[in-house]
């Protein structure tokens, strides 16, 4: 366990070691660890200069960037709290979201000046603002150009809070996240098992706004890499950057994998440099892992954790990446906790067994965890913390999983998208497993829809792989060989595009909206 992990000192301790070595490269161009640190103490300065101090609050709404990280690290050295600004949100959401943080500075790209627009129109007290890529006297540049380069030395405690992440908001208004260095500590140790050290180039093309995008980058940052940040891409874009760039770490979602072997092409590209990709928020597909290691030809790495947990808390190893044999049932699999990690799973209040005890080894219930990972808490929540973590420490997650003999842990699902059809509990991830094996699906969601005599249905809605057709009529009878009957779809569409959230995550509540309509 990394205790004396401090979040100031990331750009200070490399900056001392390998001055030259790059650090950050994104839209902009590259900097060194020598060019960041000094670059965060000027921001640093520039923060202090607007009234900031230990315990304020920064917020930054702007695409994945190095000035969002440069202000993470640069409020760390003085004590003060970033909040990343989820950057899809409307201007009226992220308003809100400003509101509840109590921001006093906000850093913003001019793309999101809606966002400002908002916060004006809402009536909220307004943050004393900086434009990232203004070119004016009081912008982003021209103040780090004007403020002294003397580091103002704080570092502080294991428990100081150092970064607040938004929650997704997708069943309730989004709650803040408190962060603190011991979390950090925690999660940057995950960087060994996938290869991190100092000669790394790590690729970060998730938003930082999002645990996986942020903590993948403070992986890197903790281990010396040279970090490259991707604004915006597309399939092809990220496997050429994987080639020209050496890339050899990556953290990706299976859908955008699943796009990325189907590009023409793409196992004829030179991707010798990569050591590892990590992948989360589903499981992997035999079929999509046969292509990916297929044209990738390096070990993966399936991952699961949450914004509370700072990330990823289970590993399945890439030796339990089987394809074919009674061991390819490991990859509905997240794998194992991590030494320094407790689980637990026990009964959701729908369960047989009582609310809060733990079950029987192979029994489905609700996902514990206890680590140093787990969050302090939601900023101003005391009644949603004291909800989500009990008096003895553990966090409960919302998602219904299961722990097999080997100590494998199924993620089921979300409590909350469970279908409940005819009195009998349906969980979507089983269901799409199933249909994701199908030939020719590309990407599969499974919800509940209502119905008149069951309460709910089970629908699914697929999209082909390139160069297929599919019909659901065969799809239905597929499913209907494997899963019980009360598991099967009642309805199956083939559309052409599933919503995507900005991780390339499939956004559930969207097609639960769209077809309740119907």
């Amino acid at each position: 366990m990394i205790t004396e992990y401090r979040l100031a000192d990331e750009s200070r301790r490399h900056a001392l070691a390998r001055p030259d070595a790059l650090a950050l490269t994104g839209r902009d161009g590259s900097i060194t660890f020598a060019e960041l640190d000094i670059r965060t103490n000027r921001l640093a300065n520039v923060l202090i200069a607007l009234g900031c101090g230990p315990g304020s609050r920064v917020a930054v709404v702007d695409r994945s960037s190095t000035q969002v990280v440069e202000a993470v690290l640069a409020a760390a050295k003085i004590g003060a709290v970033t909040i990343p600004v989820n950057w899809r949100l409307s201007g009226v959401e992220a308003a809100e979201v400003l509101a509840d943080s109590e921001a006093q500075v906000l850093f913003f790209h001019s793309e999101f000046d809606g966002v400002v627009s908002a916060v004006r129109e809402s009536g909220a007290p307004m943050q004393r603002l900086v434009q990232i890529d203004g070119t004016g006297p009081l912008d982003y540049e021209a103040r780090l150009a004007g403020a002294s380069a003397v580091d103002p030395g704080w570092r502080g405690g294991s428990d100081d809070v150092v970064l607040q992440l938004y929650t997704s908001g997708t069943t309730a208004k989004p709650k803040g996240v408190l962060t603190s260095n011991r979390n950090l500590g925690a999660c940057t140790q995950t960087g060994g098992p996938w290869g991190f050290d100092e000669s790394s180039v790590s690729l970060c093309a998730m938003p930082l706004f999002h645990i996986g995008g942020l903590g993948w980058v403070l992986v890197g940052l903790a281990n010396g890499a040279h970090n490259v940040i991707l604004s915006e891409f597309t399939p092809p874009d990220l496997l050429d950057v994987l080639e020209t760039m050496s890339i050899t770490n990556t953290f990706l979602v299976p859908s955008v994998i699943g796009m990325m072997v189907e590009v023409p092409g793409a196992r004829d590209r030179d991707f010798a440099a990569l050591r590892s990709i990590a992948y989360g928020s589903s499981p992997i597909t035999p079929a999509v892992l046969r292509r990916a290691l297929d044209t990738f030809d390096t070990p993966l790495f399936q991952v699961y954790g949450l914004t509370e947990t700072h990330g990823a808390v289970t590993q399945l190893d890439a030796a339990d990446h089987s394809v074919d044999g009674e061991r390819a049932s490991l990859l509905r699999s997240v794998g194992k906790p991590y030494p320094w990690v407790e689980l637990k799973v026990v009964g959701p209040s729908a369960s047989e067994v009582a609310l809060g005890e733990e079950v029987a080894l192979g029994e489905p219930g609700e996902i514990c965890i206890r680590s140093e990972q787990t969050t302090q808490g939601y900023y101003e929540r005391p009644t949603e913390t004291a909800a989500a973590i009990d008096a003895d420490g553990w966090f409960h997650t919302g998602d219904v999983g299961r722990i097999d003999d080997d100590g494998y842990v199924y993620i089921t699902d979300r409590i909350k998208d469970m279908i409940i059809s005819g009195g009998e509990n349906v969980y979507p991830v089983e269901v799409e497993s199933v249909i994701a094996e199908y030939p020719g699906v590309s990407q599969v969601a499974v919800v509940g829809v209502e119905d008149p005599v069951w309460g709910e249905a089970v629908k699914a809605v697929v999209v082909a792989a390139a160069d297929h057709e599919l019909d659901a009529t065969a799809i239905l009878a597929f499913t209907r060989a494997r899963l019980a009957g009360y598991k099967c779809p009642k309805s199956i569409d083939v559309v052409a595009e599933l919503p995507l959230g900005a991780t390339g995550k499939i956004l559930k509540r969207e097609l639960r909206a769209q077809y309740a309509a119907l």
